[in-house]
């Protein structure tokens, strides 16, 4: 595919919608270093333990390569011999794409995913929709469990909380419903589709119900009383590790030694700033700065400098591993899948 054809495909609103994500970002960046000393925010960055840097972008992989685990097994009903590695590539492959264009990650991780597999790209897309529920499911229930791990009054601190919760729940609700629709009645959604497109193009409205009959079959991909308490399982477990990520980056600027803070403060941390890298900025840059920050200040007591430090050290120790990580499948799935280079990481309009 060329670069003209490229550009053909991008959008007045795509366009418009980068640019307002981008411009959140600055916004959120704004709040996050209002007030703070930069050479006091550089200097506490600056003091930062290697080892212990070392060890946050290594927890941050082991949580990838266990979120590659469990999407290995909402795939296996489309595919069930599904290689963790080539995941784990396809996986990092989209954070990476997600740190520049919010949310293109999905697509890219479904097409890499979906040529490194040879399987439907449209059906791998189904299974992360599936993925990202679970996900927010998972993040709402951590968020709940702060409230009763906290020592004061959470709602309080952050009246905004208790709305969000609702939101999501409500959100989380009308998505399942949605898909349970999908799998039941997919013959009749896609007779919606081929009357809704078929009107204006018939080859249009054929292709697009072809796509949606794809993603539904990943939509159920989830089977089986095992796979569920897989899922469950690793999902626990992946929180764990987020959370103990979220203490080795308060280790690694002795921020143990300001205040009191443990395991239970991590999990905390980890909840609320969890809410932030949702928010569509590319990569989380600024809102995940600005709550994570917020959430230092107002709950533990820690000063604004460091707090904004450990805001952007965490955030750039990911940022970088997801970067690097990201190029380097990228070329070695181009290498080792040369017949699909050219789609590598276009989109999902076809029949593969």
């Amino acid at each position: 595919m060329t670069s003209d054809s490229v550009l053909k495909k991008i959008t007045v609103n795509e366009v418009i919608g980068y640019l307002f994500s981008l411009g959140l970002a600055g916004v959120f960046l704004y709040f996050a270093l209002y007030n703070v000393d930069s050479k006091s925010l550089f200097e506490i960055i600056k003091s930062a333990s290697i080892p212990w840097i070392a060890i946050f972008a290594f927890l941050t992989l082991f949580a990838h390569y266990l979120r590659a685990l469990r999407w290995q097994i909402i795939l296996s009903s489309v595919k069930k011999d599904a290689s963790t590695f080539n995941l784990f590539g396809a996986l990092l492959i989209g954070y990476g794409v997600n740190n520049i264009i919010p949310r293109l990650g999905e697509i890219s991780r479904a097409v890499a995913a979906g040529h490194s597999e040879g399987v439907s790209r449209s059906s791998v897309f189904g299974t992360i929709i599936v993925e990202r529920i679970v996900d927010i499911i998972f993040f709402g229930l951590c968020v709940v469990a702060s409230s009763f791990l906290y020592q004061g009054n959470l709602y309080g601190e952050f009246p905004w909380l208790k709305t969000t919760i609702f939101i999501g729940s409500f959100l989380i609700l009308i998505s399942v419903i949605v898909l349970v629709l999908a799998i039941r009645f997919v013959d009749k959604f896609n007779s919606i589709i081929m009357f809704i497109i078929g009107h204006v193009s018939s080859t249009a409205g054929k292709k697009l119900a072809s796509i949606f009959e794809k993603m539904t079959h990943g939509f159920s991909s989830l089977k089986g009383v095992k796979n569920y308490f897989l899922v469950i399982s690793l999902s626990v477990l992946m929180m764990f590790v987020y959370s103990t990520t979220t203490y080795v980056g308060l280790l690694s600027l002795g921020m143990q030694e300001v205040q009191n803070v443990d395991f239970a403060s991590a999990w905390i941390i980890m909840s609320l700033s969890s809410i932030g890298v949702m928010i569509p900025t590319p990569g989380g840059i600024g809102s995940y700065h600005t709550i994570t920050k917020s959430v230092l200040v107002s709950l533990f007591g820690f000063s604004i400098a460091i707090s904004a430090a450990y805001a952007i050290l965490t955030h750039g120790i990911s940022y970088i591993v997801h970067i690097i990580m990201a190029v380097f499948f990228f070329f070695l799935f181009k290498k080792r899948f040369p017949k699909n280079n050219k789609n590598l990481l276009v989109g999902l309009n076809d029949n593969e």
